[in-house]
């Protein structure tokens, strides 16, 4: 079993909570291994293979901050961030495949190593035992369960699809982004309120932080596919541009209404690009208005997600999440 690392250090905090949220990622990830353990040793090893190379486990590290508004951690809230982190492990799976990814996390994705239809399977497994998780907290968390995994699949379909005739593609975007990003760590936040015993009106504006700090860490995640000349986020640099994913830079670029943008508006049409031709739209995008303004924005929603918490109390636990809102954008530098 791999040795959970600490919780990242946040400025501010005192080292009783430091501590809490170390013994509480420490307990998350004994859950985690216990439950992709398995009778049948293929399975176990393949349901293992994403988790035991690691992740940030951003997701449970807010379901425990989220908890410590209220009465604090407790083991429901241990086991909502457990089924939290694989619910995202089962969809890394399955985007694996939709995306034919050779590494997830420095080590061969799970459809690499074995083939695609494990690798779905895997994730539909992980999905269950998120599931089966959950069950056991009750009929509300089990709403809340369903509800985020309906729109986590939706907002991946259409991810995988251009924006529609008719629609805005900046509003379409944001909107995919809220689904198959925000959701999910909206419901981190929201299970360790809900299960600390924080008043509706916590839960609530807790939930809307996630939403926005997903948005916001999505949008990071599409300036660094550009941005970047190394590969990082487990990609090579352009990945988005090579499977021809419209990104906020991308939708930003093929609004500009500049004669001079015309070449590189044809590039970014082109159905499956070559190497040279994908060298040359990241030289073109890079320095771009388009990407100037796709950080104000991804700033802005950072923003956003700060600005919802003006009425949470002050103290460690909202400096940290203030922080955290900070951390996501600040990965752009």
């Amino acid at each position: 079993m791999v040795s959970p690392a600490p919780a990242p250090a946040l400025p501010g905090i005192s080292p009783g909570l430091q501590a809490r949220l170390d013994a509480g990622l420490a307990a998350v990830e004994a859950l985690l291994h216990a439950r992709v353990d398995h009778d049948d040793p293929f399975i176990a090893e393949a349901t293992a293979h994403l988790l035991a190379a690691g992740g940030k486990r951003f997701r449970p590290l807010l379901t425990l901050l989220a908890a410590e508004l209220g009465d604090g951690i407790n083991d429901d809230v241990i086991a909502a961030a457990a089924g939290v982190e694989l619910t995202h492990l089962a969809s890394l799976y399955h985007d694996d495949v939709m995306d034919d990814a050779d590494t997830r996390r420095g080590v061969p994705s799970a459809n690499a190593k074995y083939d695609n239809s494990t690798a779905i399977l895997v994730g539909d497994l992980l999905f269950g035992t998120a599931s089966d998780i959950i069950a056991d907290l009750g009929r509300e968390a089990v709403k809340i369960q369903s509800q985020t995994f309906i729109r986590l699949c939706s907002g991946q379909i259409r991810d995988d699809r251009h924006c529609p005739p008719g629609q805005d593609p900046h509003e379409y975007y944001l909107g995919v982004l809220a689904d198959k990003t925000g959701v999910l760590i909206a419901t981190a936040a929201r299970y360790g309120a809900l299960l600390s015993g924080c008043s509706r009106e916590l839960i609530a504006t807790l939930t809307e932080y996630g939403e926005r700090i997903g948005i916001a860490f999505q949008l990071a995640d599409d300036l660094i596919d550009i941005s970047s000349e190394i590969e990082v986020l487990g990609k090579a640099p352009g990945t988005d541009i090579r499977e021809g994913k419209r990104t906020l830079p991308i939708i930003n670029a093929l609004a500009s209404t500049d004669p001079a943008d015309a070449h590189l508006q044809g590039l970014l049409q082109v159905n499956g690009p070559t190497e040279e031709q994908v060298a040359e739209m990241l030289d073109l995008v890079r320095p771009h208005t388009a990407m100037r303004r796709a950080q104000e924005e991804t700033d802005a929603v950072a923003a956003g997600a700060k600005a919802v918490l003006a009425e949470v109390p002050d103290g460690e636990v909202k400096a940290a999440l203030l922080h955290l809102a900070d951390r996501v954008v600040a990965r752009m530098a």
